[in-house]
This record gives structure tokens, sequence and C-alpha cells, in this order.
């Protein structure tokens, strides 16, 4: 059931807020980029601005499946795997792939947010929230990502920016 209407997620905050009709319904812990926030390719930064959730993958899978390039490895993450592959930017569970909305801020040419592969995805449960240290991307952990997953739609907007979460209920965050 697709009960979410609006995802904000704060840089400052390092949290993930869900909203539904401008209710405030969710919120959980996240790591964005160890780089801070940014649009350019190649960065390693977390874009900011208005994005959609342009597609969903991995419906299905276990909880922990290793994905690399969208696709499933065949792996479960485990701390053995982990020490076998210690450099590896684990994405687990499921990717919410990132779509920018604003043409020349994260849409397009050098800051295309879909072609820098800008996700929301699951990561090991070693890995600290709330202190940014991502590549980029959004990561939760393989819980509440399995959990989000199933609240959000395709093409829900996603916010992104380095403000705390606004204070206020029944605002309209678009």
């Amino acid at each position: 059931m697709f009960d979410l209407d609006l995802l904000h997620i704060s840089i400052a905050d390092q949290a993930l807020y869900g909203f539904r009709a401008g209710q405030l319904l969710l919120r959980l812990p996240v790591s964005t980029a160890l780089n801070g926030a940014g649009e350019r390719n190649g960065s390693g930064c977390t874009p900011r601005g208005l994005h959609q959730v342009r597609a969903k993958i991995g419906a299905g899978l276990p909880l922990g499946a290793v994905l690399r390039g969208r696709r499933w490895t065949g792996e479960i993450w485990s701390p053995a795997l982990h020490e076998q592959f210690p450099r590896r930017d684990w994405i687990l569970t499921r990717i919410l792939w990132l779509s920018g909305l604003e043409p020349g801020r994260n849409r397009s040419g050098q800051v295309d947010s879909f072609r820098r592969y800008i996700y929301l995805h699951g990561t090991p449960d070693s890995e600290p929230m709330g202190v940014p240290l991502s590549h980029g991307c959004v990561r939760l952990r393989n819980a509440d990502m399995l959990a989000l997953f199933d609240r959000v739609a395709p093409h829900c907007p996603v916010r992104i920016d380095e403000a705390p979460c606004p204070q206020w209920a029944g605002a309209d965050l678009r």
C-alpha cells in the first residue's frame, strides 16, 4: 500500500521524513554523502532539490540481498562477505533510483541525478546512520529500506536539502 506521497531528506538532520497529505508519518535515520551536498557528476556528493522515484528495484529479494549494477548478485551480505570485499560500496536489499526534476540543478548535463545513479538503498547494519558517509546516495538500514520500499509509489516526489526538516504540519513541501 503506497501511503507516502512525499519524502523529504534532510542532510542537516541525516533523516528521511515521509509525509502523506502534509502530515508527517515516518522518520528514519539515513547517511548521506561524506563529501556533503552537491550536484556535479563525479563529486561524490548528495544532490539537492526536487527529485522523483524513477525506478523501484529489488522487489521480492531477501533482506541483505547484494545488488551490483542494479541486479542481484545472488549474495546475501554477511560480515564474512564484507571482509572478503572490504572496499565495496554495499548496495543492499532494495533501490529507489532517483531522477532530478529541476533542469540545470539536478537534471541533464553534468548534474543529472539519474545518470549519476543516485539511490536510496540499504546498507550493512554495521554502518552508522546519522553520519554522512556515503558516496552520494542516501543509505538506510536494511529493515527501514524494506519497509519504505512498499510505502512509496513510482514517481513519488523526493526533496533533498541541507536544512533541518521544517517544523510544520499540514504544509505543502513541494
